[in-house]
């Protein structure tokens, strides 16, 4: 496939960046056609001071696979490739603890933006919410296979928590499993007014490949919700989906129908690192390159313009 070449997309920022060690963030509020300044909608962030920020309980340092990834070690990756925004997720193995993320996205101001995990079964949680949108979260991670979503529709805190992402402007983030798609389309019939991000094609493909009949029933079920305006799609973590083998291409034609249904503007690149930058099992070699480069350079059927909605424009509409 004829791919774009990489110095028309960072503009120079790369050259700048490796001068300066960092890209200078453009304004939030701009959504113009100019290369650069990319926006990573998903990364993970911890630190080894297990000391300073707890686990949650059931977790321990053994859990922390690397055992470092911080918001430092993050930007050191990320701004040499040109990605000068980052939504960062909280972690599972903080819990409900959201400390170290909040701290990171106050040190490094404006570079990141946050996902956050509430507990939905406490009293306030909708308090909690705003709290924490004061704080510069813009959405709230939920997860979601079959069982999970289907009981959402008789859980009061779900429920305070869609509500709540309806009237604040905060994106329920799901990290999905294909069977949850039939409950998940439900509460966004039921709550039409909050945004929805699906995480990873909603995983379609991490089990038994893209070639299958299941896989094509999952992505049928995932191109229908783009009825849904408020919907939104991360194509991400290439590493865990299809071949699982860079440079990815087997992804295209799923990122084709995605794009078809959602349109570039409802759709947003993110890489999940730190797990997109390990080895695979069989020595696969991952990198933020390879992720990035997909979209960037080899999917011939993206314009330029659709390429800039993928990597910046649409995760800095509803992330900054």
């Amino acid at each position: 496939m004829p791919t774009l070449p990489r110095r028309a997309w960072l503009g120079g920022t790369v050259t700048a960046a490796l001068g300066a060690g960092l890209v200078a963030p453009a304004p939030a509020t701009a959504d113009d056609a100019a290369p650069g300044d990319l926006v990573d909608a998903h990364v993970h962030v911890w630190t080894p001071d297990t000391a300073r920020y707890g686990l949650a309980a059931g977790f321990t340092q053994a859990d922390l696979a690397p055992p470092s990834f911080t918001a430092e070690e993050l930007l050191a990756l990320c701004r040499p490739a040109g990605v000068s925004r980052v939504v960062l997720i909280q972690m599972s193995f903080y819990g409900f603890d959201n400390a170290y993320m909040l701290a990171c996205m106050r040190r490094h101001a404006p570079a990141f933006s946050g996902v956050a995990i509430v507990d939905h079964d406490a009293p306030g949680v909708a308090d909690s919410m705003r709290t924490l949108k004061a704080d510069g979260v813009r959405g709230f991670r939920l997860y979601a296979d079959a069982t999970k979503a289907a009981a959402w529709a008789d859980s009061a805190g779900m429920r305070a928590m869609w509500s709540c992402g309806a009237d604040e402007n905060l994106a329920m983030c799901l990290l999905a499993d294909p069977d949850a798609l039939a409950p998940i389309a439900a509460m966004i019939e039921r709550f039409p007014r909050t945004p929805v991000v699906i995480d990873h094609c909603a995983r379609i493909g991490m089990q038994g490949g893209l070639d299958t009949p299941g896989a094509r029933r999952d992505l049928d079920r995932l191109c229908a919700l783009a009825e849904h305006p408020q919907v939104h799609v991360k194509v991400s973590a290439y590493y865990a989906l299809g071949a699982k083998k860079p440079p990815y291409d087997d992804l295209g034609p799923m990122i084709r129908r995605l794009r078809d249904a959602y349109g570039a503007r409802r759709l947003m690149w993110a890489s999940d690192c730190p797990y997109q930058v390990q080895p695979g099992p069989a020595g696969e070699a991952h990198s933020y390159e390879a992720s990035l480069a997909l979209v960037r350079d080899r999917l011939d059927f993206l314009s330029a313009e659709e390429r800039l909605d993928i990597l910046r424009n649409t995760a800095r509409r509803v992330f900054f």
